[in-house]
């Protein structure tokens, strides 16, 4: 009886301890379970990082140009430890984000890192949307590695979104082929679709689906616009940062899928129909639609890129207003009050893109109509000749910074916590030739991966600059305040007061905008009428 005894003790000893190992095993396991089959990542440093994980079926064949659709579950364990190729795109050589992995079609696929360790909770999630102006991008860049958010208690996901003709598209075979589904905004479709998947399996990642933050830069800023004010995507996040995401019309202007502009902008149908008149293809109908499938892919890209936009201007249309995800632009719909009423952190560079359209200084200064001198004393008290160079300023201003202005004022005086920056701060090795800090320079700072950007000519000042920039990120995401410990409390943005955070060579900085005249001259401007506005749009197609 006593052996019996000792027996079974010994017995429920051992099992207790397994449940244990097991336990523990699964705090650091690199494989999880989500809904489509079991994955196995790598743990590097203590987070374990999930690659190539396909969130949609490949988007190839009969699925070119259609919402995408659900993953096939496979059988045993997928490896998940390198990334999948990035959307098919033409490289972009001067891109400070070069991609590391090779393109395809077959392309929608969701990175993971988070803590290897699990928490005694689940852990607040940000969900990355890189920029490229909607013809190049994708999540393998070493900058946009998600390391550091986990290593600071976030689970961290980088999206893949179809890009340039395959990512937006419109024609009237398309149209008449699923005349209920949405149409033309393939790659918002993947955005979306990529943050329902994060909705329904972050949990096996030890991410809390309730708690998302979705950020993203330039082009990848104007969709996190989008989906602040899509009614599709409400309920799949809870904050959003725009980083020189624009927020005004005049960025991209307005295309609608199957008719003109007011301003006579022609629909993206239009576009979609001089695309295939350029490869052969004539006609709407199901035949026409077959042979747009069947071009190769190369073909679709065409060699569209950041460089060739302009001159492809006939055949690529952009995001468009298609009447089931994009309602309206982010302007009207912000200012019409449909839109997530979430808190928002939002911002731009100190030498953000801009492009000058007038080929003098006076056509530069024209359209401030009576606040001409006013405009002329604030963008060239030097009195400079370059149209170019004073251009820039008055068109990075147009473009992105007075409209992070607008969509902070908006948001707070909607009653919902918003956080206006800019980003001033250089690198050291770059101070001697930029008097600013160009587009996108920001994205090493808040991953804190500057090592990757800069490499042996990354100085002390800067890693430091990153860390705490990347606080800041994180602080906001955990918290929906931007304020980490022991660093300067970031106010909220109130128009009355106008306080702003500077990230600037000295550290951050809180207090009013210095900026604020010449911004008030921007905004007159902006609340011109639509056509006139239009007509002395100095802006482009996010970068």
């Amino acid at each position: 009886m006593k052996s019996r005894k000792f027996r079974l003790l010994l017995l429920i000893s051992i099992a207790s301890l397994l449940l244990a190992s097991n336990s523990w095993a699964a705090n650091t396991s690199d494989v999880v379970k989500i809904e489509s089959g079991q994955l196995k990542g790598s743990i590097v440093n203590g987070v374990v990082s999930f690659k190539g994980v396909p969130f949609a079926a490949p988007p190839v064949g009969d699925l070119r140009w259609r919402p995408p659709q659900p993953v096939k579950p496979w059988a045993g364990v997928r490896l998940a430890e390198k990334f999948a190729p990035d959307c098919m795109q033409a490289p972009f050589p001067p891109d400070a984000a070069p991609l590391s992995a090779s393109l395809s079609e077959d392309c929608l696929y969701v990175n993971v890192w988070s803590p290897a360790k699990a928490a005694s909770k689940r852990l607040p999630v940000m969900v990355w949307i890189y920029g490229g102006g909607f013809v190049n991008g994708g999540t393998s860049p070493a900058v946009y590695d998600g390391s550091h958010f986990a290593e600071n208690g976030v689970v961290f996901v980088s999206l893949n979104y179809r890009i340039g003709r395959f990512g937006f598209f419109a024609h009237p075979a398309l149209t008449k082929e699923n005349p209920n589904e949405p149409h033309g905004n393939y790659g918002y479709m993947d955005q979306i679709a990529a943050l329902q998947w994060v909705k329904r399996n972050i949990a096996a990642f030890g991410g809390d689906p309730g708690d998302v933050t979705v950020f993203g830069e330039s082009a990848g800023g104007g969709s996190v616009l989008m989906l602040l004010t899509s009614p599709l995507s409400h309920g799949l996040f809870q904050k959003a940062i725009v980083e020189s995401g624009g927020g005004r019309d005049y960025l991209m202007g307005q295309r609608y899928i199957d008719k003109k502009s007011p301003t006579g902008t022609p629909s993206a149908e239009e576009i979609g129909m001089n695309f295939a008149k350029s490869n052969g293809i004539q006609g709407t109908d199901a035949a026409a639609l077959a042979a747009l499938r069947a071009l190769p892919a190369d073909k679709i890209v065409n060699g569209l890129n950041m460089a060739t936009m302009g001159p492809a201007a006939q055949t690529y249309s952009g995001p468009m207003v298609d009447g089931q995800i994009v309602i309206d632009s982010p302007q009207t719909a912000l200012l019409s009050g449909k839109w997530a009423k979430v808190p928002v952190m939002i911002g731009a560079n100190s030498a953000d893109i801009g492009f000058p359209r007038a080929r003098t200084i006076d056509g530069l200064f024209a359209p401030f109509g009576a606040n001409a001198e006013k405009a002329k004393a604030i963008y060239n008290p030097e009195k400079s000749d370059n149209v170019f160079l004073v251009g820039w300023k008055i068109g990075a201003d147009q473009m992105m910074v007075e409209p992070a202005r607008f969509v902070a004022a908006t948001v707070a005086a909607a009653g919902i916590p918003s956080f206006e920056y800019r980003f001033s701060y250089v690198a050291e090795s770059l101070r001697e030739r930029l008097k600013g800090a160009p587009h996108a320079t920001e994205i090493p700072y808040v991953f804190d991966t500057v090592k990757a950007a800069y490499g042996n000519k990354l100085a002390a000042q800067d890693e430091a600059m990153a860390q705490k920039t990347h606080a800041y990120w994180v602080a906001f995401a955990k918290t929906g305040k931007p304020t980490p410990v022991g660093l300067p409390a970031w106010t909220a943005y109130l128009p009355k007061s106008d306080v702003i955070m500077n990230f600037t060579l000295k550290g951050p900085v809180v207090g009013p905008d210095p900026w604020k005249a010449r911004l008030d001259l921007i905004e007159a401007l902006a609340e011109q009428k639509p056509a006139a506005a239009e007509a002395h749009n100095v802006g482009a197609t996010a970068k």
